[in-house]
């Protein structure tokens, strides 16, 4: 399942140049209508340029405030999600038993173990696509943000460092830190997991590149909100999925395991030798 969640997220990615390349290059203010137009990419326009007053109307430092924002909103969703991946992890002692019982490949067999699956799931109060939610959240504002900036001639025009904000980053910097960060976030993700496979590894090297190679064809501007999003994803895995510490927790777990079943097999010798003395 973990397999297919990261097959799509990668397809989702990879298909955002295509995406945006359809969509409408009609500038948008207050005469736009309709919920996409008038409803959210002109306010996200409008938001990005109220914040960048604050700082001489730059524009650059007004989407890095717009994606902290953003990244705060949707924070309680990736404590969510954090919290079923860890439930995840400790069901797969569970998952791989099931596997185990149901190991045949018959249309029945199949069957019996994804409703065992989702009996498990639901007893533990665990949702096996939680993880897709933040993904499926953040894809229609990376949308509206490349159509606010793109059909807003004040931030298409707009400069930040060496970037115009609605043309490619010509030094390739953000891409390369959007790729970067990517990996990190990946990484430290992966870490956090008790087990990892070849699949799961596979994508932590895949996705940077994806990111990079995309960032490469969009505005800096989307690239500067890849590049502070996945920063701001890094440092929130340290807080909320630190791996180190989740390792520590795990080791502390089994050493306790160990030793009450150490207990357990003493008392039954003490019992055993002192029902013989009877």
């Amino acid at each position: 399942m973990k397999k297919w969640k990261k097959m799509a997220a990668t397809l989702l990615v990879a298909s955002l140049g295509l995406v945006l390349t359809a969509c409408s290059n009609a500038p948008v203010n207050s005469h736009s209508t309709g919920i996409w137009d008038g409803l959210i990419v002109y306010n996200f326009s409008r938001a990005i340029i109220w914040l960048s007053k604050a700082f001489n109307d730059s524009y650059g430092i007004g989407i890095i405030i717009f994606t902290i924002i953003v990244r705060i909103l949707i924070l309680p969703l990736m404590v969510y999600q954090t919290k079923n991946m860890k439930e995840m992890n400790e069901l797969q002692p569970q998952l791989k038993a099931l596997q185990k019982k149901y190991s045949s490949r018959d249309t029945d067999t199949m069957m019996k173990l994804q409703e065992a699956q989702k009996a498990l799931y639901k007893e533990n109060g665990v949702h096996p696509f939680a993880s897709m939610l933040p993904m499926i959240v953040q894809l229609p504002i990376i949308f509206a943000l490349y159509q606010a900036i793109w059909r807003t001639p004040a931030l298409k025009t707009g400069h930040f460092l060496w970037l115009q904000l609605g043309s490619r980053d010509p030094y390739f910097v953000l891409p390369i830190l959007a790729a970067i960060f990517t990996f990190l976030s990946s990484w430290l993700a992966m870490k956090s997991q008790p087990e990892t496979n070849a699949m799961a590894f596979t994508m932590t090297l895949i996705m940077p590149v994806v990111i990079f190679f995309t960032a490469l064809n969009v505005p800096s501007a989307l690239s500067l909100y890849w590049v502070v999003t996945n920063a701001f994803q890094v440092v929130q895995t340290l807080l909320l999925q630190n791996p180190w510490k989740m390792q520590r927790e795990r080791e502390e777990k089994q050493r306790s395991k160990r030793e009450h079943e150490r207990e357990v097999q003493k008392a039954i010798r003490k019992a055993k030798k002192s029902h013989r003395k009877r």
